[in-house]
C-alpha cells in the first residue's frame, strides 16, 4: 500500500500545483486599474479576479475528480486481489497488448495468460495505466477465469475513466489460483 499513497500523494500535488499555476496566471492578468477603469472590472464586463477564482476553482474539482477516481480503482483493485486465496505471483506468465481507446473514449488493453500448470486455473491481473512520466493514472484487476492446462486465455483490460495523453499499460500484480 507504501507505493500507492506515494503515488496518490504525488498526484495531489501535481493537482495542487496546477491549481496554484492556475490562479496566479489567472489572477496576473487582472492588473490593476488605468484611472480609466477604476472599478476593477475590465471594459468587456468581466471581473478577471473572479474570473481567476472560478478558474482555480474549477482545477481545483476537475483534480479532486481525478483523485478520487484514482483512489476508488485502487481500493477496488486492492479488494478483489485481497480476496484471492492461496495465488501464486503469476507475473511472468502475462503479457499486455498495445493500448487502444474504445468507442466510450476508455483505454483498453488486451490481457493474455499462459497456464503452464497441470490443471485449469484462473488468473487474476491488475493492470496499471500510467502516463509518460510513469504517473499511475488509473488501475483494473482483469480476471480470466479456467484457463485449460498448458494454453492461454484472454481478457480486456479497460480503464474506468477517459484518460488522455500517452498511456502505458504495466503489469502490477497478477495471481495464479
Amino acid at each position: 500500500m507504501t507505493v500507492h499513497r506515494a503515488r496518490r500523494t504525488r498526484a495531489r500535488a501535481a493537482a495542487a500545483a496546477l491549481v496554484a499555476v492556475l490562479a496566479a496566471g489567472l489572477a496576473a492578468c487582472s492588473g490593476g486599474s488605468d484611472g480609466n477603469n477604476q472599478s476593477g472590472v475590465n471594459p468587456s464586463g468581466l471581473n478577471p479576479s473572479g474570473a481567476a477564482s472560478k478558474a482555480a476553482s474549477a482545477a481545483a474539482s476537475l483534480a479532486s475528480q481525478a483523485n478520487d477516481a484514482l483512489a476508488s480503482a485502487t481500493a477496488e483493485a486492492g479488494r478483489r486481489l485481497d480476496g484471492i486465496k492461496n495465488g501464486i505471483d503469476a507475473r511472468d506468465a502475462v503479457t499486455l497488448g498495445a493500448p487502444a481507446t474504445d468507442a466510450d473514449g476508455r483505454t483498453t488493453v488486451e490481457v493474455t495468460v499462459d497456464n503452464k500448470a497441470d490443471k485449469a486455473k484462473s488468473f487474476a491481473v491488475q493492470v496499471n495505466f500510467k502516463d509518460a512520466g510513469g504517473n499511475l493514472l488509473d488501475t483494473v484487476v482483469v480476471t480470466v477465469n479456467d484457463v485449460p492446462a498448458g494454453r492461454t486465455g484472454k481478457g480486456t483490460a479497460r480503464s474506468t475513466h477517459k484518460l488522455s495523453g500517452n498511456v502505458k499499460p504495466e503489469v502490477g500484480t497478477a495471481l495464479r489460483y
